[in-house]
């Protein structure tokens, strides 16, 4: 499923006028050379986003994206064998676009949480440096629905919003979070933190 909401993803946002760097269930380290692209791509550009589909976990504070055939046991082993986000925010900070926008699908079930007392669910808040919108899936701590359809409930609604022509950024996230709160009866509600200063549409 996650290589369907990333496709979906994908579309949408070419449409909207970006170009499109598409990574599926990549390692550890194809994921941070993606990453790496990703920010040597942004220089001098306006702005920029990032999306991730798949597992997310949250230890001591921090979020960890999941690489694919991860051979994480024990979470001891995750800071090692994952990827954390702030190497995203640090690679779009050092690019200084004037917008940057880091949309995680990714807040699953920690499957490494049996035993240990600083992993939880979902994925912990981030500070969002300046001129930048951070978008869960959920709100901090919890779990994200996998949906019925095509994409998880979260990517789908995500999808049908940026389709809108005219929507500022911000009216995008509103929308998808009343439509997945809706859809899940309450008990999906996405989340944002942000530091925008611009108008982006």
């Amino acid at each position: 499923k996650p290589v369907k909401e990333a496709r979906g993803v994908r579309a949408a946002v070419r449409a909207a006028g970006f170009e499109v760097i598409e990574r599926h269930n990549q390692g550890a380290v194809e994921m941070r050379r993606t990453i790496r692209e990703f920010g040597e791509k942004l220089r001098g550009r306006g702005a920029g986003l990032f999306y991730f589909a798949g597992h997310g976990v949250q230890v001591n504070g921090r979020n960890y994206l999941i690489p694919a055939r991860a051979d994480i046991k024990y979470e001891d082993e995750i800071e090692d064998q994952s990827v954390d986000v702030t190497l995203v925010l640090n690679k779009m900070e050092a690019a200084k676009t004037r917008i940057s926008l880091v949309i995680l699908d990714a807040c699953r079930n920690n499957p490494f949480t049996r035993g240990t007392r600083s992993a939880q669910a979902g994925l912990a808040a981030m500070g969002a440096p300046i001129g930048s919108l951070i978008a869960y899936a959920t709100s901090p701590g919890q779990v994200a629905s996998d949906g019925t359809g095509r994409n998880g409930l979260y990517t789908e609604h995500l999808v049908r919003e940026i389709e809108r022509p005219g929507l500022k950024v911000e009216a995008v996230f509103k929308r998808v979070r009343a439509a997945v709160r809706l859809a899940s009866n309450g008990r999906q509600v996405p989340w944002e933190n942000t530091s925008l200063e611009g108008d982006f549409y």
